[in-house]
């Protein structure tokens, strides 16, 4: 499906057309569709859809009649009607899938309201929309500039020129409505132009910037994700996960897309446990429910006297307790239910490969001073020993002769 310049080179390695996602086929970008019915022609005497998909940029994507009958196919460039003016987009898929995505989208095709492709774009429409998409990065900087300047808690992510410049879209992101009639007035006098406010989420403002998430690989926004749909805190209290803001949040401050794709195994999952507000009652106590294994399939209670005793029960066992406090019997205690579970032993890391410690980092160092302070003690120590014997006065060797005391006369 990728387009020429997007094959791999020698070595495997992808080439990369560097156009961002408006190549000529239309390939590079998350929202590429394939035509799977391509390759197959109508029946005798049916005619073919009249409506076409249209991307723009920013993953706009709209659909439009084909009232002028006009050979179109995937990747053509069209003007589109507009207001006001007219726009200039790719196509993104032609014929009767185009009939289901309409429905997918809840777009009623036989309405009247459809905006209608004006013509094949030429090369002067072309050369005036590229102009166009050349000045939005530098218009994006002022207009930030001049949303700081009002003090405005907003953030101005992406700007759109329409494909025949008459009008401007800036897209932003703000937590609370924010009052930009002043700012209007003043990106109009500063740009010449029509100016239109569009906010968007967060997370669409994510999906647009791209990054890597927490788990090492790209964002599923900015990859293949297209639809946004709302993640609560009771997705991660039911696969047990830890309610840390800051594990379970993105990028784009919202709570991750990813927690909702295994939500439903666990909620299956989940139908064959008890309640996780049963008690169970013995005669030695009521006991309450403190962790649940769901893979496993058990569930650890304790006494209410004694909450740091945990007993570990299967499924199976609590339903019997259960039926029978239901009929008014009493078990004699948890421990006869409990199993024991063995304590696994640690495992040690063995330097299999002869790798270097994974810690060899952790050791403090020796300073390299203290020991530079000894050398040069030592060094000193030695040269001042010759000096010192060389000093040092010759003892005299001579026999010491002892004399009688002599009469005093």
């Amino acid at each position: 499906m990728a387009c020429q310049s997007c094959s791999t080179s020698d070595g495997s390695a992808p080439k990369g057309c560097k156009n961002n996602g408006t190549c000529g086929t239309d390939s590079c970008n998350k929202l590429t569709v394939f035509d799977w019915l391509a390759n197959m022609s109508l029946p005798n005497g049916e005619t073919p859809f009249d409506c076409v998909e249209v991307r723009f940029k920013n993953g706009r994507k709209e659909f439009y009649r084909n009232t002028e009958k006009l050979t179109l196919s995937i990747g053509d460039i069209v003007a589109t009607e507009a207001s006001p003016g007219h726009d200039v987009g790719i196509v993104t898929l032609t014929g009767e899938l185009v009939k289901i995505q309409m429905k997918k989208k809840g777009v009623n095709h036989t309405s009247n309201e459809i905006p209608k492709i004006y013509r094949k774009a030429s090369q002067r429409d072309i050369d005036i929309w590229s102009e166009s998409r050349d000045k939005e990065e530098k218009m994006k900087v002022k207009a930030r500039e001049l949303a700081i300047a009002h003090k405005l808690e907003m953030k101005i992510s992406d700007i759109e020129f329409q494909g025949d410049g008459s009008k401007v879209t800036f897209y932003y992101t703000a937590n609370d409505r924010v009052d930009f009639r002043l700012l209007i007035k003043d990106y109009a006098r500063e740009f010449n132009t029509r100016i239109e406010m569009k906010q968007v989420g967060f997370r669409q403002e994510a999906s647009r910037l791209g990054g890597i998430g927490s788990c090492g690989r790209e964002l599923c926004c900015s990859t293949w994700l297209t639809d946004f749909r709302s993640v609560n805190t009771s997705a991660a209290r039911y696969q047990q996960l830890s309610l840390n803001p800051q594990k379970l949040a993105g990028q784009c401050g919202k709570l991750k897309c990813c927690l909702n794709y295994e939500l439903d195994t666990y909620l299956d999952a989940l139908k064959g446990f008890p309640d996780f507000e049963t008690k169970l009652k013995t005669e030695k106590g009521d006991a309450v429910c403190q962790k649940q294994d769901i893979f496993k399939g058990l569930m650890w209670f304790a006494y209410f006297d004694n909450f740091a005793n945990w007993h570990v029960l299967k499924i199976e066992q609590v339903r019997e307790i259960i039926t029978q406090n239901k009929q008014g019997i009493k078990v004699s205690s948890l421990e006869d239910f409990a199993l024991e579970i063995a304590a696994q032993p640690e495992k040690d890391f063995n330097n299999a490969m002869g790798q270097e410690s994974l810690t060899r980092f952790d050791q403090p160092r020796k300073s390299k001073s203290k020991n530079r302070n000894k050398n040069k003690a030592k060094v000193q120590n030695q040269n001042t020993e010759p000096n010192k014997i060389q000093n040092q006065k010759p003892k005299d060797k001579r026999p010491i002769i002892f004399k009688k005391n002599e009469d005093k006369k």
